[in-house]
Formats: C-alpha cells, sequence, structure tokens
C-alpha cells in the first residue's frame, strides 16, 4: 500500500486467479479484497504429489488513510498482480488558506 496527497496504491499478487473471483469494495473508510481460488480437477487416475499453492477463499480488509472517490477508483489484474488506484476525494483533500 503506498499513499500520496492525490491518492493510493494497492497492489497485491494473485496468482492463478481469475477476474471473476476477486472482489473489491470500499465501506466508509475500508476496502475490502475477496477472492475465491478452486483447487485445479485432476485428470483420470492421476495423483497430486505435492502443492505449494493454497486454493480456498480469503479476505482482506485494509483501513483507509483518507476518503476516497469511490466513482474514480480502477483496478487491473496482469500476470497476476492486482493493482488498484483510490484517488482521494476532493471534499477531502487540505484546502490552502490564503492569509489576506
Amino acid at each position: 500500500v503506498w499513499t500520496a496527497p492525490e491518492s493510493m496504491i494497492v497492489t497485491t499478487e494473485l496468482p492463478g486467479y481469475d477476474r471473476e473471483n476477486i472482489a473489491i469494495s470500499i465501506k466508509g473508510n475500508e476496502l475490502t479484497l475477496s477472492g475465491e481460488r478452486k483447487v485445479p480437477e485432476l485428470k483420470d487416475n492421476a495423483y497430486c504429489h505435492r502443492q505449494e499453492r493454497m486454493h480456498g477463499n480469503f479476505e482482506r480488509t485494509i483501513q483507509l488513510p483518507f476518503v476516497i472517490d469511490e466513482k474514480q477508483v480502477k483496478a487491473s489484474l496482469k500476470n497476476g498482480v492486482l493493482e488498484m488506484t483510490l484517488p482521494r476525494a476532493e471534499e477531502d483533500k487540505p484546502k490552502k488558506i490564503d492569509i489576506q
């Protein structure tokens, strides 16, 4: 998770996950990421000797450091890496006060 004054970037490694099995939601000041990776089906008479990748469901919730403009959130999945850009809402950005 990286933050800047204008936005927040979240990257997550999700090898083997399909887009349709990943859910992203924002509620209040929390970002929730969840997903499911199913156990691959073995062919007839096949036996699994070793498995190093976890399967099943996961869910992670991240506390957001500022209010997000939910309409401007962008997410992409490429080569097993999910990257989300969460822009800071205009009303939450610091305002400069001019001194008279």
